[in-house]
């Protein structure tokens, strides 16, 4: 796939693509002979994690920690478990906050719907 293609697919730009690659959040891209960005199944395994990651909110450091443990082979899996068990408790603490932040939404979309009806806002 080319960079067009990759960013095109999961909502990126050329620019977020190749800073990702520079500092590690993806390994090096495969390329053609002349020095194209050229993604393979791989290249595009690594863009999926970091596009999922980033989305909960995982901080770019600790995605080039995981993909510098991990090319360092099997000898780092206890390293990567535990990070990977420190960004899920980062991702339910998130979780936490927004659910208190949907309870309030919907309570307050209830008390405007409900005075919509009656003509009067009251927050009982």
């Amino acid at each position: 796939m080319t960079i067009k293609e990759v960013c095109d697919k999961y909502n990126l730009t050329p620019d977020t693509l190749r800073y990702y690659e520079r500092v590690g959040v993806i390994p090096e891209v495969t390329r053609t002979a002349g020095g194209i960005r050229d993604y393979q199944e791989t290249d595009i395994g690594w863009v999926e994690n970091a596009v999922c990651m980033r989305d909960a909110g995982v901080p770019v450091e600790m995605l080039i920690e995981y993909v510098r443990l991990f090319q360092e082979g099997d000898q780092t899996i206890d390293a990567r478990t535990n990070l990977l068990k420190e960004v899920r408790e980062q991702i339910l603490e998130n979780r936490k906050k927004y659910d208190i932040a949907l309870e309030k939404l919907e309570y307050k979309i209830g008390r405007y719907e409900i005075a919509q009806k009656t003509g009067k806002l009251t927050w009982e």
